[in-house]
């Protein structure tokens, strides 16, 4: 329900902040002023996407999951949307999820919501918090030790 008030209020707030602006400074300081906003959040955006992808890489090439640099990239995805969208708070809350504090923050946040597993070729898994056991798909009970689980089945298409 508090994300269709958002939805519904949000629009009707960056009109009235708008129309009290334009007030204040005229109609074409207004616009210029949200074109500029605009212009210098995606230039932003696009510094801190590639620091994000360039330290997720990073985490990729030591073998560690970018958990954190994942939930930075959905959060910058947003924060570029946010900015182009016309209006001063969408741009407040955009330039928000730009600051590499807050973001990361937010981040840290969401990722403690969500619980985080993945395999490599190594055969490992991690948490959010970074602890590493037997991937699910290796079994420990084996004879032969951790030799992979594998599953055979046949496949039928019907139409």
């Amino acid at each position: 329900m508090p994300l269709v008030l958002i939805f519904f209020l949000t629009p009707i707030l960056e009109m009235y902040l708008l129309i009290e602006v334009a007030g204040y400074i005229n109609t074409l300081p207004t616009i210029f002023l949200v074109m500029l906003t605009a212009v210098i959040g995606v230039a932003l955006l696009k510094h801190q996407g590639l620091a994000t992808l360039t330290r997720g890489v990073g985490r990729l090439n030591r073998g560690e999951i970018p958990a954190t640099e994942m939930a930075e990239g959905i959060l910058l995805g947003i924060a570029g949307a946010l900015l182009i969208t016309p209006g001063f708070v969408t741009d407040g809350v955009g330039f928000l999820l730009l600051f590499p504090p807050s973001r990361a923050l937010i981040a840290k946040q969401l990722l403690a919501r969500v619980q985080l597993s993945g395999a490599s070729s190594a055969h490992f898994s991690a948490s959010a918090s970074g602890s590493q056991g037997p991937s699910p798909s290796v079994n420990p009970d084996s004879p032969e030790g951790n030799k992979p689980i594998t599953i055979e089945g046949d496949f039928e298409k019907h139409p």
